[in-house]
């Protein structure tokens, strides 16, 4: 069977996310970067509150996935802290300065996830890599059991020949999950001409503060002109989107 995952900032996203019809979502905070690990409240009563699969990011900081040990440390922490409180798998991505995955890492983080029997996903951190096809083989390797990938470009339909090869190639023993870009519009296309099963979105909105901007002061994280707005998962966009991806 199909799936739809959805890509969430918030306890409010996974409630919308929930609310469209959506049974999993990555839970994070800081989706501006790209997305950081989430709070372990959001994660507490969404686990609480709905019946989704929350799959959790563990990333701390923005920027690429190079982590010296002291990150690589709180990393296994906050993995270890997640899964406690009821996260049902942990996504994040190790990489070396060359931009290959670090297999002693990665391995780790499997390990763990694993020792509490829950799912082990490598973010788009593969989008970086010099060699798609050495990195899928390492991850299967290690034990992950699903990829996020965009395909290797800044969109997931601009890199569709690259997931379509991935999961030609390797779909029997990893899952491919095609992310960014991905909406209820180009769902189908992907599920077709790349053979996949699954779509991860963000499926958002926009919501005005107008506390963002003032005279001299911005918080502002978007361009005009949404400049004194915030970002939000839309239910009715997941509701469509799952209406085209489960039918």
């Amino acid at each position: 069977m199909n799936q739809v995952e959805i890509c969430c900032g918030s306890y409010q996203d996974g409630i919308a996310a929930h609310q469209g019809g959506a049974k999993r979502i990555e839970l994070n905070s800081a989706l501006s970067v790209g997305g950081l690990s989430p709070s372990v409240v959001a994660l507490r009563r969404l686990k609480k509150e709905t019946d989704l699969k929350v799959m959790c990011m563990v990333r701390p900081r923005a920027g690429g996935f190079c982590y010296d040990e002291t990150d690589t440390a709180i990393m296994m922490e906050e993995a270890e802290l997640l899964l406690e409180n009821g996260a049902d798998g942990i996504v994040f991505g190790f990489l070396k300065e060359d931009k290959t995955i670090d297999e002693k890492k990665t391995q780790d983080m499997v390990k763990l996830i694993k020792s509490y029997q829950r799912e082990v996903v490598f973010h788009r951190a593969i989008d970086v890599t010099m060699n798609i096809d050495e990195a899928v083989q390492c991850l299967i390797h290690c034990g992950v059991d699903r990829i996020l990938t965009s395909g290797q470009r800044a969109k997931a339909m601009e890199g569709i020949e690259c997931i379509a090869h991935m999961q030609k190639a390797y779909g029997d023993r990893i899952q491919i999950l095609p992310g960014s870009g991905m909406n209820a519009q180009n769902a189908q296309e992907m599920l077709e001409m790349a053979q996949v099963h699954q779509i991860h979105s963000s499926c958002k909105s926009f919501a005005h503060d107008p506390t963002t901007v003032s005279q001299y002061v911005t918080y502002a994280y978007m361009q005009a002109p949404h400049e004194s707005d915030y970002d939000q998962v839309d239910a009715t966009l997941v509701k469509q989107l799952v209406d085209v991806v489960m039918r």
